[in-house]
């Protein structure tokens, strides 16, 4: 049933988030709140200091990393409903990491879904997006251009895998950049269906490794490269495989892997322009993101007929959309980049 004309909407941003007044909480705030409901687990949508947290259960181990022992969560199963206030909320899976989900707020029969992050390519290490219906829908656009469309993740992953062989045969290290959680994992985890040879991985990247080795997810085996101590000194890394978040780019880690050959995995790989800017000498198109087609999919599925987009090129999509006949804007936040996920290159924001 559509909202009446007369109530305040349901959703709105304040000076802390996107706030539900009707139920008494914040979706994934930039400042401290007194609840926040949290979509994932990225920087940019979890942030530190809030007096408690309510996500969906599968998030909360790396809640827990990201906010400390102290943070007060609880989880709820994707798709039970709990009351807050005078709304009710439940999660529904996202595809975009493991633990992402989609808020669905309702209110006296109106429904509003925010996305939070989301991709629609099948991916083992998370639960598949489901599409929720809904009156408005807030979607992210971090890709919201048509130019971005991704290819398979198994080509992509045998891609990988040949780049890895070449260098092993010119004597080189391929060290792989590759956002620390989420991409990490979901690399090891398509690269295990075609090989079983161990990589080695960043400091940033292994704790987040365990949290999904806990969840039951099949991976590569992994080989921690940390800042001393933990791979014997002098060894040779010629033939490798390295994983390593893109802070790691440039800095003295680097040193220890010589004459190595550098790629990053992200959708913004889809531009060369983006990989030249870097200095990578490889660019894998893989994203966690939806592309083109999967967002305009995803929006058409939900049935709303208000969107709201969020997170990066709002204006072409909002323009798309509105000449498709939707009531769509562009919904302004604090974020309208990716801090830690997908960053362009020239992104200032990015954390790694």
């Amino acid at each position: 049933m559509a909202a009446e004309l007369s109530r305040p909407a349901l959703l709105c941003p304040d000076d802390r988030g996107l706030w539900c007044a009707a139920g008494g909480f914040h979706v994934d705030p930039w400042n401290p709140v007194p609840r926040a409901v949290i979509t994932h687990a990225h920087g940019d949508h979890a942030r530190w200091g809030s007096a408690a947290y309510l996500a969906a259960e599968p998030s909360l181990p790396l809640l827990r990393r990201r906010l400390g022992e102290a943070a007060v969560l609880e989880g709820v199963p994707y798709g039970k409903r709990v009351r807050l206030g005078e709304t009710t909320v439940s999660f529904h899976p996202a595809g975009h990491v493991l633990g992402s989900a989609q808020v669905r707020v309702e209110r006296e029969g109106e429904v509003w879904v925010v996305s939070g992050d989301y991709k629609r390519q099948p991916d083992s290490t998370c639960a598949q997006f489901e599409p929720v219906a809904c009156d408005t829908f807030v979607t992210e656009a971090t890709f919201g251009l048509p130019i971005y469309r991704w290819p398979d993740t198994p080509e992509v992953a045998r891609e990988v895998l040949a780049w890895w062989q070449e260098s092993a045969a010119a004597g080189r290290a391929a060290v792989l950049f590759c956002y620390a959680l989420g991409k990490a994992q979901r690399l090891l985890a398509e690269l295990a269906l075609l090989t079983d040879r161990p990589v080695f991985v960043h400091g940033a990247v292994e704790p987040l490794n365990a949290c999904y080795r806990d969840a039951g997810i099949p991976m590569l085996p992994t080989r921690l490269v940390g800042t001393s101590g933990d791979v014997e000194r002098g060894r040779s890394f010629a033939g490798e495989m390295v994983l390593a978040p893109p802070s790691a780019a440039g800095s003295p880690w680097m040193r220890r892997f010589g004459d190595a050959s550098t790629g990053f995995a992200s959708g913004w790989m889809r531009v060369r322009a983006a990989r030249r800017g870097r200095g990578y000498e490889r660019g894998f198109v893989l994203s966690d993101h939806a592309d083109w087609p999967d967002l305009l999919r995803s929006i058409a599925e939900t049935g709303a007929r208000r969107i709201l987009a969020t997170h990066g090129a709002t204006g072409p999509l909002v323009r798309y959309l509105c000449e498709q006949g939707y009531d769509a804007a562009a919904l302004a936040t604090a974020y309208q980049g990716e801090a830690e996920d997908e960053v362009p290159a020239s992104d200032p924001k990015e954390s790694g």
